[in-house]
């Protein structure tokens, strides 16, 4: 599962892998940035997203499998444990809306370089 988060991950214009605390946890960043954290241990794999915050609540609401973020701002980043109760697709989307609030807050030089590659 940790794979197949860093490799969808990676796909996205300008992403990189990024070991920033060591070997674990995996950092994927655009233009410095971080806007995944994915981390593994024998219970479970987890998650952590950059969202905005209102859907951040709504989302915390829906799924259990969705909290606050662990050791990150608790109102712009979730924790999410990926135990089989979400999709793929709607971590996917979650993954894009974290990588999207990002690239947003980037200068718009590195925007329109982001753009055109």
């Amino acid at each position: 599962m940790k794979d197949k988060m860093i490799e969808y991950s990676l796909k996205k214009k300008g992403a990189t892998k990024d070991y920033p605390f060591g070997p674990d946890p995996v950092a994927i960043k655009v233009a410095g940035k971080m806007f995944a954290l994915i981390f593994e241990n024998k219970e479970n794999c987890r998650l952590n997203l950059k969202c905005d915050p209102i859907i951040a609540e709504n989302l915390r609401e829906q799924h259990e499998a969705v909290q606050p973020g662990y050791h990150m701002n608790k109102k712009h980043w979730n924790t999410i444990t990926l135990d089989g109760s979400l999709s793929d697709e709607d971590v996917y989307v979650m993954i894009d809306h974290s990588y999207d609030m990002v690239v947003q807050s980037l200068p718009k030089r590195i925007r329109k370089s982001l753009a055109e590659e």
